[in-house]
């Protein structure tokens, strides 16, 4: 009896375990320095995002070569600039922090 009760126990709670990280979806493209640096949703995620948006920046370089050292003082940069932009989306502010608008 007992080895039935925990063979049905795992697939119960593998769909609660799944169901328990249900999927998010956000567009990059809309999160703004406000929200980057103060919602509860995406501030814990920061470091997440800024690895997000070195990927995208570097992506749309074809650049597979990642500076880890160079990576952290960006965020940082970005970080800075979006204390005084919050307005901004977060891309813009990137751009603008790291002059790759240009």
């Amino acid at each position: 009896m007992r080895p039935r009760f925990a063979l049905l126990a795992v697939p119960f709670a593998f769909m609660a375990l799944v169901a328990a990280h249900a999927q998010i979806k956000v567009d990059f493209a809309k999160i703004t320095c406000r929200q980057y640096l103060m919602d509860p949703n995406f501030s814990p995620r920061a470091p997440m995002i800024a690895n997000w948006l070195s990927g995208y920046f570097n992506g749309r370089n074809n650049n597979t070569l990642v500076d880890i050292g160079a990576m952290a003082a960006n965020k940082d940069k970005v970080e800075d600039y979006c204390r005084l932009h919050d307005d901004l989306t977060l891309i813009d502010a990137a751009k603008a922090a790291l002059g790759l608008g240009k």
